[in-house]
């Protein structure tokens, strides 16, 4: 692998992770259409370590929410937690975190299925253009109050839902599950917080199993510098990407995203005919 075809990766796993513009769909039109070899198809350590990039960009980005969630979590286990009053809100969280996690653990039986239309780029340009009028409609909500603190356990499964149907190549997991929580009443910032939160668990548990099968498939430990740049790359254009949502939430303006979704999702299904 070529270092600038590691940067190229580690750049879109980075942004298009974040973006609400699909990653997925991303790696599949420029694998069809631009003949750019994906980072799993060139080495699955690679992938590996890209994911492990913009899983440090969540935890960074967010990391006093998830100290919080954490230290919340661990006080349930003491005896006359001092904060208890405190950790309600972080308490309320992992119960709506954990709930939001259950569609995605019933859709993984037919992930292999979804996951199928990498093969047609049409499909995936459908789904980013699916993606587009999500993100229109998302700008079109009202603006909502809910946090953890009263979000209900339907407003989180809806969430989860939208996460599990985001397997499918094109559509974006950011996308749709902000779209879905400011529709269920969700504050903005909270809105991405909560989406950003969430995907934590399947990225953590992705790049697990991902990892056991890279060792089996064995690791060009001479690549390592040049996978280390991609992994850099992906963490830190992500940390910016996850910046630049959480402020363009607040302001209620995806309209640009959902048009260069659109343009995507056209052009995708336009060369895939012709």
């Amino acid at each position: 692998m070529k270092l600038i075809h590691s940067i190229i990766l580690g750049l879109i796993q980075g942004l298009t992770e974040f973006l609400p513009v699909s990653s997925s769909g991303h790696l599949v039109l420029f694998e069809n259409l631009f003949g750019l070899e994906s980072a799993e198809n060139s080495n699955l350590f690679f992938d590996v370590l890209l994911h492990f990039g913009t899983l440090i960009a969540v935890v960074i980005a967010f990391r006093q929410d998830i100290l919080e969630l954490l230290r919340a979590f661990f006080g349930m286990f003491r005896r006359g937690d001092p904060n208890r009053e405190r950790d309600i809100a972080p308490r309320r969280m992992i119960l709506l975190l954990l709930v939001a996690t259950l569609p995605l653990v019933a859709v993984l039986p037919f992930k292999d299925y979804l996951e199928g239309i990498r093969a047609y780029p049409w499909a995936v340009g459908i789904a980013l253009v699916l993606t587009a009028v999500l993100l229109l409609l998302s700008d079109r909500f009202t603006r909502g109050k809910k946090t953890e603190k009263n979000a209900s356990v339907l407003d989180a499964l809806l969430v989860g839902a939208m996460q599990a149907v985001a397997v499918t190549p094109g559509i974006s997991r950011s996308g749709s599950t902000i779209t879905m929580g400011v529709f269920r009443g969700f504050a903005r910032d909270f809105a991405v917080r909560f989406s950003f939160i969430l995907s934590l668990p399947a990225v953590l548990g992705a790049t697990i199993l991902e990892t056991a099968d890279a060792i089996e498939a064995g690791i060009d430990w001479a690549q390592m510098p040049i996978y280390l740049v991609g992994m850099v790359v992906a963490g830190v254009s992500g940390f910016f990407a996850i910046k630049l949502v959480r402020w363009i939430a607040a302001k209620a303006n995806f309209k640009w995203f959902a048009l260069y979704c659109a343009i995507a999702g056209v052009t995708a299904i336009v060369v895939s005919i012709f």
